[in-house]
């Protein structure tokens, strides 16, 4: 039998692998209806992304420079989607 694996498509900007390791971590999200990403205020999911950031930055860049990539993404995303009218969805 014939096995095939999924590859993720590659990330080619630094801003783009960090929203990555951010949804991957659980502390940002989509919003369904407009696209819009919206913090999730987690704690948790966000030292989750910090370590990833510190322990497996992308190739040819420095542990520091991804984490401020994730912490520059983080401080530019706002908790409700602009276009949702009742807020977070």
């Amino acid at each position: 039998m014939l096995t095939t694996f999924e590859r993720q498509p590659q990330v080619r900007t630094l801003r783009g692998w960090a929203i990555s390791v951010l949804q991957d971590a659980g502390a940002i999200r989509e919003c369904e209806e407009h696209g819009w990403m919206q913090d999730r205020a987690d704690p948790h999911a966000r030292e989750h992304a910090m370590a990833i950031a510190r322990q497996a930055p992308p190739p040819h860049v420095s542990a520091d420079e991804a984490v401020a990539a994730v912490q520059d993404v983080l401080g530019s995303i706002g908790d409700t989607c602009p276009e949702c009218p009742d807020g977070p969805v």
